[in-house]
């Protein structure tokens, strides 16, 4: 489960660093000021994690790359949506990662891999395709709304369709695992049922 927290959390500060990097611009319509807080942002993120010997993902410093990329780039031209953009290179390249086929399976408990290994699948799937209109619409909404706008439709926007997704995927896994074990003989459930107690028991 921790990769997927992390992956999660990755998601989460890359948008809170988006985020702080906006409404600083829009406090003080400073680009200077905002691009340079933003890269502290990121930095600090970074450095807090060293500072405490906890492991820094490639990702994360990805992320740190690119905000400072995209800072970079925006004093250049004085085009704030090279930053709004970086939340899509982020999901994108998550989407990618989660095209792996199975990668949801260690996440769902033993008996729901036994029983519905196919769903897990595409629930995994079906997470990789939102990490792509995830993408899509971050750009769309960088390329053709101001900058209130994106503050307000993305992160509403992403924690919904996270939400629907996550509640949706768990409900169909639930479902499914229920009426496959109904429709066996009740000798196999029974056996999958206590193999999956006592994996249960047997999990710190």
């Amino acid at each position: 489960m921790k990769h997927f927290l992390n992956a999660a959390k990755l998601l989460f500060l890359d948008l809170a660093s988006t985020l702080f990097f906006l409404v600083v611009y829009l406090l003080t319509h400073n680009t200077a000021l905002a691009v340079g807080l933003g890269i502290a942002f990121g930095l600090v993120q970074i450095g807090s994690q060293l500072i405490r010997r906890r492991p820094v993902h490639a990702m994360e410093w990805l992320s740190l790359s690119l905000i400072i990329v995209a800072g970079i780039a925006t004093l250049l031209t004085h085009d704030l949506r090279f930053v709004l953009f970086k939340p899509s290179v982020i999901y994108a390249i998550v989407g990618i990662v989660m095209l792996k086929r199975g990668w949801l399976n260690r996440y769902v408990p033993e008996i729901a891999r036994t029983v519905a290994p196919d769903i897990a699948t595409a629930v995994g799937y079906a997470w990789a395709g939102l990490m792509f209109v995830s993408a899509a619409v971050n750009a769309f909404v960088a390329l053709t709304c101001s900058l209130e706008t994106w503050a307000v439709v993305m992160p509403i926007y992403g924690i919904v369709s996270k939400v629907v997704v996550f509640v949706g995927g768990f409900a169909v896994l639930r479902m499914t695992v229920r009426r496959r074990l109904h429709a066996m003989p009740a000798d196999q459930r029974d056996a999958l049922l206590a193999l999956d107690s006592g994996t249960a028991t047997a999990s710190p």
